[in-house]
């Protein structure tokens, strides 16, 4: 069976794309909570932060030892989340990564006597190291005894319009919405594609090793007209670890997708997951929740202060600063005008990350202390109102090639953490927010050292995840991960109105 490409469009409103489909199939939340309850433990392999957008009160790793592995499943929840950062990894770090972090799973699994399911959480836009994420888990997971029967491609991300209506996945922008092979994340300098239809994309991305007409597809019709069942059939028809897409619009389609798998599951099938953000909430149990406000999040501060206040460590020498920092590291056109909106707004000091400075191994270093030396100042300045902005040069440089690229992104990154593990030695932020998918990877597990965090929620609607470290120099700080394609013109400038009421004399 043949593929037929999907044609250019013009955008359309999302009531137009969706108006002759079949009505939902309603799925009751907590029924949907019990039944993953006593399911399969849920570990989130995320190539970036940013799949905590989708979820509340649910751990997050940014290393996987043994140990700290046994820690998360302890913990009682559905699931957890194991930041790799991959996405900003070569192919082959990235093939190491996974299969070290299965492995380590496998032992820490045993050790508790915990069975699980690996969701190979990526970007909703479709970048990522696929197939070669799902490949390795696939083969590293059939030496251990569990075969892979198949895997579920759900890209969809509800809240920010990442929709997929008959294989074909549309996003969406200022002017509607559009198949996703025509939006600007299509063009990524490392993991761009042509592709909109599922099927002809993991063609595409596999070098045609799969066959778009081989490609499994759970359609809107199964979930909604057929249901669980219906899912359970095409389910059970999966080999050797095909692929399968799925349909999503709505959450409830995702739950009745969620029941299904469980079930099969449940009977000794094994599949992997290549999702966005949605799929990790419904199969987690969990429900949209309304955004974290002021009230909410200084109860969430004032608890892990309390927290941190009853640990062991030695007392934190450093001075609290009266202000936040802003990092970001995102360069996608929707970053740059919500820094734009940002600087109507005011109160912001902007420190510039010269790219082409860090890039000259002799010019960088005093580069990046000058910085460190201006942030540490600015911070502690109560008499200011003004945030801290440290940003790379909004001009994207590029490399000669895809590899080159990555290099050129990895370099940028590493001083960024550089510059933000300086300042937090000698200063804690009121708050830091990280923007851009693999910048907030680095601050967090290399600039402030996380290793252990409860993400508590979402500052905005479905976006913009709270993290709460539980230890090390950030704990008691609230840690935001905001990536770098979602969201309006004005969502940094909400977030930053939330959390500026944390702040003494802030302009919120």
């Amino acid at each position: 069976m043949s593929v037929p490409p999907v044609p250019h469009r013009e955008p359309v409103t999302l009531a137009e794309l969706t108006r002759d489909l079949p009505p939902g199939r309603p799925v009751d939340p907590a029924d949907l909570a019990a039944t993953v309850a006593t399911a399969r433990r849920l570990v989130v392999l995320d190539d970036d932060p940013t799949g905590t957008q989708s979820i509340a009160d649910l751990p997050v790793l940014t290393t996987w030892s043994v140990q700290d592995l046994r820690w998360a499943l302890q913990q009682d929840t559905a699931g957890f989340f194991v930041l790799t950062n991959s996405r900003s990894l070569t192919p082959e770090d990235a093939a190491d990564r996974n299969r070290e972090i299965v492995h380590a799973l496998a032992e820490a699994a045993a050790a508790e006597g915990v069975q699980y399911a690996i969701a190979s959480r990526s970007d909703s836009t479709l970048r990522g190291h696929f197939p070669l994420e799902t490949d390795v888990l696939a083969a590293e997971l059939a030496g251990l005894g569990s075969p892979v029967d198949g895997v579920l491609v759900v890209p969809a991300y509800l809240e920010p319009g990442r929709i997929t209506i008959d294989s074909v996945h549309w996003t969406r922008t200022a002017e509607g919405m559009v198949p996703v092979a025509q939006s600007e994340f299509a063009r990524d300098a490392t993991f761009g594609y042509h592709e909109s239809d599922l099927r002809s994309w993991v063609q595409e991305k596999t070098d045609n090793r799969i066959a778009a007409g081989d490609v499994a597809a759970i359609t809107l019709d199964h979930l909604r007209v057929g249901g669980p069942d219906r899912v359970q059939e095409v389910l059970g028809a999966l080999t050797g670890g095909v692929p399968v897409v799925v349909d999503a619009v709505t959450d409830d389609d995702l739950r009745v997708l969620v029941q299904a798998v469980v079930a099969a599951e449940a009977r000794g099938r094994t599949f992997l997951y290549r999702v966005g953000p949605s799929f990790v909430r419904a199969r987690a149990g969990q429900q949209a929740r309304p955004a974290i406000d002021a009230e909410r999040l200084h109860a969430i501060v004032r608890d892990a202060r309390q927290a941190a206040e009853r640990t062991p460590e030695p007392q934190d020498p450093r001075p609290a600063a009266p202000h936040g920092l802003i990092v970001v590291g995102s360069h996608v056109g929707l970053t740059t005008r919500q820094l734009d909106a940002l600087r109507s707004r005011g109160h912001i000091v902007e420190l510039e990350l010269e790219v082409p400075t860090l890039l000259d191994e002799q010019t960088a270093p005093a580069h990046l202390a000058d910085i460190v030396d201006r942030a540490v100042e600015l911070l502690a300045d109560a008499s200011s109102a003004d945030d801290v902005v440290i940003r790379t040069s909004r001009t994207l440089v590029t490399g000669r090639d895809a590899q080159h690229s990555l290099h050129i992104s990895r370099t940028v990154s590493a001083a960024s953490v550089a510059v933000v593990r300086a300042i937090a030695a000698r200063i804690r932020p009121a708050f830091v927010v990280a923007k851009g998918g693999i910048t907030s990877s680095d601050t967090a597990a290399l600039g402030l050292s996380v290793v252990r965090a409860w993400s508590r929620g979402t500052l905005l609607p479905g976006i913009v995840s709270l993290w709460e470290p539980v230890a090390g120099p950030a704990q008691g700080i609230p840690y935001v991960v905001f990536a770098g394609n979602v969201g309006d013109d004005d969502a940094l400038v909400d977030v930053l109105d939330t959390l500026r009421t944390l702040s003494p004399g802030s302009p919120a």
